[in-house]
């Protein structure tokens, strides 16, 4: 059976200056997208591959949903903001399916018009992941029951849902932890698929 290939957004270390990922993020037939990917790049990703991963990290740059930076903002990543605007245009023109977890599902609600929390209020960080309890419906619900614990690291989340976007998760603080599109192949998730083995 033929494999799919899947468009995978780079996780950019500022520091190390490099490309890293997660082990589950690479099953399958992963195609790694070059953070200087250029729009012909682009294009002949969106003609090679059948899906698009938009993967955790940087947080997005505020000014795309029309706010300043906060002061406890980590700096983003605009040539990575650019080149996931481009991916997400031409895989969404072309009904290919997209997933955006944690970073990437916070980008997808961007790039339909929504707004980020750049802090969620009362939310501490912690170190390493958070299992915790969630009420889903929909796929997510067909998929993982309808109070599932999932796996989580992050300080941002989805303020306002962005247009043609429905609900398919919340955390009991009422953090939106899953969406869909209305009639495209779109879910963003803002937990941790691939971290998922210490939550059922």
């Amino acid at each position: 059976m033929k494999k799919p290939v899947i468009a995978v957004t780079p996780l950019w270390d500022d520091r190390l200056e490099s490309i890293w990922m997660l082990p589950g993020y690479l099953d399958g037939l992963p195609l790694t997208v070059p953070l200087e990917a250029d729009e012909d790049d682009a294009r002949q990703i969106f003609d090679l591959c059948d899906g698009l991963l938009l993967t955790g990290g940087h947080d997005v740059d505020p000014a795309l949903y029309g706010q300043a930076p906060e002061p406890f903002c980590a700096p983003p990543c605009p040539r990575r903001d650019a080149l996931e605007r481009t991916l997400f245009s031409l895989f969404r023109q072309g009904g290919k399916p997209i997933l955006g977890i944690c970073r990437g599902m916070q980008a997808l609600n961007v790039f339909f018009g929504g707004t980020l929390h750049a802090r969620i209020p009362g939310h501490q960080q912690v170190q390493g992941d958070l299992i915790h309890p969630t009420r889903a419906r929909g796929l997510l619900s067909q998929l993982l029951g309808p109070a599932p614990l999932v796996t989580s690291n992050h300080h941002q989340a989805v303020r306002v849902l962005g247009e043609e976007l429905c609900l398919l998760q919340q955390a009991a603080d009422g953090t939106i932890e899953g969406f869909c599109h209305e009639t495209l192949p779109i879910l963003g998730v803002q937990w941790h698929p691939e971290r998922q083995s210490g939550a059922r």
